[in-house]
Protein backbone atom coordinates (compact mmCIF):
# COMPACT_ATOMS: atom_id res chain seq x y z
CA UNK A 1 0.00 0.00 0.00
CA UNK A 2 1.15 3.39 -1.23
CA UNK A 3 1.50 6.31 1.61
CA UNK A 4 -0.13 9.52 0.91
CA UNK A 5 2.91 12.62 0.64
CA UNK A 6 1.93 14.97 3.26
CA UNK A 7 2.71 18.28 1.55
CA UNK A 8 5.34 20.49 4.35
CA UNK A 9 6.23 23.96 3.91
CA UNK A 10 9.19 26.13 5.59
CA UNK A 11 8.24 28.77 8.26
CA UNK A 12 9.73 32.24 7.18
CA UNK A 13 10.25 32.50 11.13
CA UNK A 14 11.74 29.28 12.38
CA UNK A 15 12.75 28.09 9.22
CA UNK A 16 11.25 24.92 9.86
CA UNK A 17 9.50 22.02 7.39
CA UNK A 18 6.55 21.72 9.02
CA UNK A 19 3.04 20.53 7.48
CA UNK A 20 1.18 22.87 6.11
CA UNK A 21 -2.04 22.26 7.44
CA UNK A 22 -0.18 23.03 10.73
CA UNK A 23 0.84 26.52 9.43
CA UNK A 24 -0.92 30.10 8.41
CA UNK A 25 -0.90 31.43 5.07
CA UNK A 26 0.28 34.34 4.62
CA UNK A 27 -1.11 35.54 0.88
CA UNK A 28 -0.31 38.97 -1.18
CA UNK A 29 -3.31 39.43 -3.07
CA UNK A 30 -2.82 40.56 -6.61
CA UNK A 31 -4.45 44.20 -5.41
CA UNK A 32 -1.43 44.44 -3.54
CA UNK A 33 -3.29 43.56 0.02
CA UNK A 34 -1.39 41.41 2.54
CA UNK A 35 -3.49 39.02 4.29
CA UNK A 36 -3.81 35.81 6.56
CA UNK A 37 -5.31 32.90 4.79
CA UNK A 38 -6.02 30.15 7.38
CA UNK A 39 -7.66 28.33 4.53
CA UNK A 40 -4.43 27.97 2.63
CA UNK A 41 -6.47 28.31 -0.21
CA UNK A 42 -7.14 32.24 -1.44
CA UNK A 43 -5.64 33.17 -4.32
CA UNK A 44 -2.13 35.17 -4.33
CA UNK A 45 1.50 34.87 -3.33
CA UNK A 46 2.50 33.17 -0.03
CA UNK A 47 4.40 32.56 2.84
CA UNK A 48 3.66 30.32 5.79
CA UNK A 49 3.93 30.94 9.11
CA UNK A 50 3.85 28.59 12.66
CA UNK A 51 0.31 29.21 14.41
CA UNK A 52 2.46 31.33 17.66
CA UNK A 53 3.42 34.77 17.50
CA UNK A 54 6.87 34.01 18.28
CA UNK A 55 7.08 32.85 14.50
CA UNK A 56 5.57 35.79 13.15
CA UNK A 57 7.95 38.32 15.33
CA UNK A 58 11.07 36.30 13.80
CA UNK A 59 9.64 36.87 10.48
CA UNK A 60 9.50 40.94 10.94
CA UNK A 61 12.56 40.91 12.47
CA UNK A 62 14.78 39.04 10.09
CA UNK A 63 12.69 40.32 6.93
CA UNK A 64 11.53 36.97 6.27
CA UNK A 65 7.92 38.09 4.97
CA UNK A 66 9.99 40.99 2.94
CA UNK A 67 12.23 38.27 1.42
CA UNK A 68 9.55 36.31 0.49
CA UNK A 69 7.32 38.31 -1.35
CA UNK A 70 10.70 40.43 -2.93
CA UNK A 71 9.41 43.83 -1.80
CA UNK A 72 10.03 45.71 1.27
CA UNK A 73 6.45 45.88 3.88
CA UNK A 74 5.38 48.97 5.70
CA UNK A 75 5.63 48.76 9.51
CA UNK A 76 1.49 48.87 9.31
CA UNK A 77 0.68 45.94 6.98
CA UNK A 78 2.71 44.16 10.11
CA UNK A 79 0.54 45.42 12.83
CA UNK A 80 -2.66 44.83 10.96
CA UNK A 81 -1.23 41.24 10.51
CA UNK A 82 -0.27 41.42 13.92
CA UNK A 83 -3.39 42.01 14.84
CA UNK A 84 -5.15 39.66 12.66
CA UNK A 85 -2.88 36.74 13.78
CA UNK A 86 -4.53 37.50 17.28
CA UNK A 87 -7.80 36.54 16.23
CA UNK A 88 -7.07 33.57 14.53
CA UNK A 89 -5.11 32.36 17.90
CA UNK A 90 -8.05 32.91 20.12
Amino acid sequence: MMNKKIPLRQCVGCREMKEKKNLIRVVKTPTGEYLLDATGKANGRGAYLCRNEECLNRAISGHGLEKSFHEAISKEVYDALKAEFKTIEE
